[in-house]
């Protein structure tokens, strides 16, 4: 047995069969048009770096001091944002901590976690390091909302992200409200994406107990390399979420520029509907070109390319991809559900970067 066999035999067995979740990538090297992972095409407030330049103090010296345990000026600031109490919030190290600390709580091998199919795929991932048991609901084409199968699943938590990731397709708090009604466990909304959406889950908790929210900040307020993320939910589901919280799960700096962001809201409106007007008018374009295009209330848009013969398939949405990819624009293509497999997954850009996917996709339909 080779010292790398003799190392992995040590762990948990579930733990040596993890298969990581796999994030877009990340080129180092300049040139590349961006448009596959999400990220805000425009800064963040000014008020960020200012209120991280404060935090920090002269030298640096606040940096040896712990940051705020339960972050609490933080959850102040989300409690008023949304008009609920403090104890209604609970802050992570980005919106993918709230799920994983979801999935030590609601999750082992004899209570499974339920999540639809296609969405966020950290969902399995989390479970299996939990060494958990999954639900999983398939969407058909229409993505019409399965009622009937959550209530009737036998999850503990379900996850379900709307705007759904990867199509873009929102879910209305009517028919939300419809699942909650019916659904016996907690219903997780995950609304990484929902200051780009018409609606949005919040006004149900105040009469939906079994109801979590969960936002991020990485993606409307452009602070994906801060990691700040949170949870609304009712104080009994906070208080569990706290006992199994990291003591100090986010930094000093984090959360002084958190606070900084949800406090300038104008700024932000601008920068949502700015991505709005992007995002609407290029969808109209791919769907003027007879592209399938979902109707995308998020950052990004799910369209089903169609070559110069008029065809769509797997193999067209690989070869735009690997032409984008060739001439340094990157999108993403999750080829291993057949709902996706024929799409890509574009985020959106600034107009002049999305003028270059454009004039790619473009030529790559010259020659494909």
């Amino acid at each position: 047995m080779s010292s790398d066999d003799a190392l992995r035999s040590l762990a948990l067995p579930h733990v040596a069969r993890l298969h990581a979740y796999t994030p877009g990538l990340q080129p180092t090297e300049p040139g590349w048009t961006k448009l596959n992972t999400n990220e805000c095409p425009y800064p963040p407030s000014p008020r960020v770096a200012e209120a991280i330049s404060r935090e920090m103090g002269e030298g640096g010296g606040s940096l040896r001091l712990y940051p705020n345990p339960k972050s609490a000026p933080l959850r102040a600031a989300v409690a008023k944002l949304h008009g609920l109490n403090e104890d209604n919030v609970c802050i992570g190290n980005g919106s993918d901590d709230i799920l994983n600390l979801l999935v030590r709580c609601f999750c082992t091998q004899e209570i499974a976690a339920g999540f639809t199919l296609p969405s966020y795929s950290l969902y399995p991932v989390l479970v299996e390091i939990q060494d958990g048991r999954s639900t999983v609901i398939e969407f058909d084409r229409s993505m019409r909302l399965p009622f009937a199968q959550i209530a009737a699943s036998n999850a503990r938590a379900f996850f379900l992200t709307s705007p759904n990731a990867p199509t873009g397709v929102a879910f209305g708090n009517a028919e939300i409200e419809q699942v909650l009604q019916s659904f016996r466990g907690l219903l997780v909304v995950d609304e990484a994406y929902a200051p780009f959406a018409r609606e949005n889950a919040i006004p149900l908790l105040a009469r939906h107990p079994n109801l979590v929210v969960v936002r991020t900040l990485s993606k409307a307020h452009a602070l994906a390399g801060l990691r700040v993320g949170y949870a609304l939910a009712h104080p009994a589901v906070i208080d569990l979420l706290d006992r199994v919280r990291d003591s100090y799960n986010v930094n000093r700096l984090s959360q002084a520029g958190a606070i900084a962001a949800l406090g300038d809201t104008t700024y932000y409106e601008g920068i949502v509907a700015k991505v709005r007007a992007t995002r609407d008018r290029c969808i109209a374009t791919w769907v003027a070109q007879g592209w399938f295009t979902y109707p995308s209330q998020a950052n990004f848009i799910f369209t089903e390319p169609k070559n110069a013969r008029g065809e769509t398939g797997p193999a067209v949405a690989r070869s735009a991809y690997d032409y984008l990819y060739r001439h340094k624009v990157l999108v993403r293509y999750f080829p291993s559900h057949a709902l996706t497999a024929s799409f890509l997954r574009i985020s959106v850009g600034t107009d002049d970067e999305m003028l270059v996917l454009q004039r790619t996709l473009e030529a790559w339909l010259k020659h494909a």
